[in-house]
């Protein structure tokens, strides 16, 4: 019977490690996808449409307005940063294109 329980908690253990290693992993690709110029636009907040229910979480609902508000402005920051970064991307290949076309001669 103690064999059963050691490994239970041996694989309890195993499985908690095994949740934390993908955690980790996660939370390194985050500053990948960012540097990627993946814009996410954030999520549109949501209205009760029972007047009674939007008085009862006039405090959350008020704070998701908040929240997207302060989101969709970090959102338009990304755009513009991913704009100007395609921009300056495309100018050096043209750039590349007009050197290629000067090496095989066309």
């Amino acid at each position: 019977m103690a064999s059963i329980k050691e490994n239970r908690g041996f694989r309890n253990l195993w499985l908690s490690r095994w949740v934390k290693m993908q955690a980790m992993a996660l939370l390194m690709l985050v500053p990948v996808a960012s540097q990627a110029g993946s814009c996410l636009a954030p999520i549109r907040p949501f209205v009760l449409s029972d007047s009674q229910a939007a008085r009862d979480f006039a405090d959350f609902i008020r704070r998701d307005f908040e929240v997207y508000i302060t989101d969709v402005q970090d959102y338009f920051r990304c755009l513009e940063q991913e704009r100007a970064r395609a921009f300056e991307e495309a100018r050096e290949v043209s750039l590349d294109y007009g050197r290629f076309l000067e090496l095989v001669g066309d």
